[in-house]
């Protein structure tokens, strides 16, 4: 089917061992696996001597422990944060104590305004040590990123370009084996859409996301992560079009082949698309759009 995401299989693993994935990048996947990280949170190593660590991970001793060793004899110069979540930020504060690196990201988890505590929760006490901003250039020794703003999963998700292999880090704005939660107040559909175009109009050739095996056919998987939100939009339209629906009626349907203990961060991603749809004026709600409402077509 053409909105059909062709999900990519993992590479091999072992739970806190180095896999070399190309001549400038590593990763160690922390033991955390579940409904929201798949296998576990990948951290990323980049370049060889003085190197940056993409994504920390959770606050797990032991898999700080196994990135401090795959990076033994080498110097930790930067720290790269894609988004403030408590499986990818919380252990920058630990690698930052035992290596001194300091963090870049693009700011606090929702500006300060937080958000519901779905997915793997916000880390609402992560600040970067330098703060960034879309087209910014990080530079390290041998290897240079791009910070690509790409908010939607949440407000200050990065996704960081690798110029010298045309790779980009995803974080959770693209996975390799899921579909991205988008939960609002702090996820915004609209801002989702609107970052998939961006990564649409680029031309790099691998994407590494936190969770889940490496990308290669970048275009066509974008083209349909896009396509299987547009569904999920006409999933909601033909429901509305047979009378008024609450959220909860549309998530018993829409996704009544996903096990009921996901059915609650699904319906933050409908909510997000209701609110995207009301603002565009094909659905109308009794009211502000909210995860009580009532909605209709337009």
């Amino acid at each position: 089917m053409a909105y059909a995401i062709p999900f990519i299989r993992e590479l091999e693993f072992e739970y806190g061992k180095p896999a070399e994935l190309s001549p400038m990048i590593r990763r160690v996947i922390c033991n955390n696996p579940g409904g929201f990280t798949f296998h576990g949170t990948g951290t990323y190593i980049i370049g060889r001597g003085k190197v940056a660590i993409v994504d920390a991970g959770p606050l797990d001793e032991q898999h700080v422990a196994a990135v401090l060793r795959a990076v033994e004899g080498e110097t930790v110069t930067h720290q790269l944060i894609t988004h403030t979540h408590i499986d990818h930020s919380p252990a920058a504060r630990l690698v930052k104590e035992a290596t001194g690196a300091q963090t870049w990201g693009y700011g606090p988890h929702g500006g300060d305004r937080g958000g519901p505590k779905v997915e793997e929760g916000g880390d609402h006490d992560f600040r970067p040590d330098h703060v960034i901003r879309d087209g910014d250039i990080i530079e390290g020794d041998g290897w240079s990123v791009e910070a690509v703003h790409t908010p939607g999963h949440t407000s200050n998700h990065v996704c960081f370009a690798l110029r010298e292999e045309k790779a980009v880090f995803t974080g959770d704005h693209i996975m390799g084996w899921s579909t991205t939660v988008v939960s609002p107040p702090d996820g915004n559909m609209t801002d989702y859409f609107n970052s998939l175009d961006k990564l649409l109009a680029r031309d790099d050739q691998r994407y590494y996301p936190t969770h889940g095996a490496p990308i290669d056919n970048v275009r066509d998987y974008v083209e349909a992560y896009r396509a299987h939100r547009q569904l999920r939009e006409s999933q909601i339209l033909d429901l509305l079009r047979k009378g008024p629906q609450t959220i909860a009626q549309m998530v018993a349907i829409m996704y009544a082949d996903v096990p009921k203990n996901l059915h609650s961060a699904a319906s933050r991603s409908v909510l997000a698309h209701l609110i995207h749809m009301v603002h565009d004026g094909r659905v109308a709600a009794d009211g502000e759009a909210s995860a009580t409402s009532t909605y209709r077509a337009a």
